[in-house]
């Protein structure tokens, strides 16, 4: 392929193999399951499609691993590894009874 003198040639990655996916996901997911149990979230580099991709396999899997809900969210540059929400009670009936502490005795 020819370019112009003095430019560099376009970088081109290439798509990793159905194998290295696969590796990728087993080598990464027990480092981010501890680096979740330790500080809360995992933050990597993840600008193309395909690392996105594979880090949210990673998240999906660390979730199933730790038995938590995990969630992930990229922007373009990264992505962010953290834990979600545990599952609020449907309704208020459901949730325990929380004793109010800010009542105050009767004054006479």
């Amino acid at each position: 392929m020819t370019h112009p003198p003095g430019t560099q040639p376009a970088y081109r990655r290439t798509p990793l193999s159905a194998e290295e996916k696969a590796r990728g996901e087993a080598n990464f997911s027990p480092f981010v399951a501890q680096q979740l149990v330790a500080s809360g979230r995992f933050r990597v580099s993840a600008d193309t499609p395909e690392m996105v991709e594979l880090f949210q396999a990673v998240a999906r899997g660390v979730g199933e691993m730790l038995q938590r809900p995990v969630i992930s969210y990229a922007n373009g540059r990264e992505i962010v590894i953290t834990f979600g929400q545990e599952e609020a009670p449907v309704s208020l009936a459901e949730a325990p009874a929380q004793p109010r502490s800010d009542r105050q005795a009767p004054s006479r």
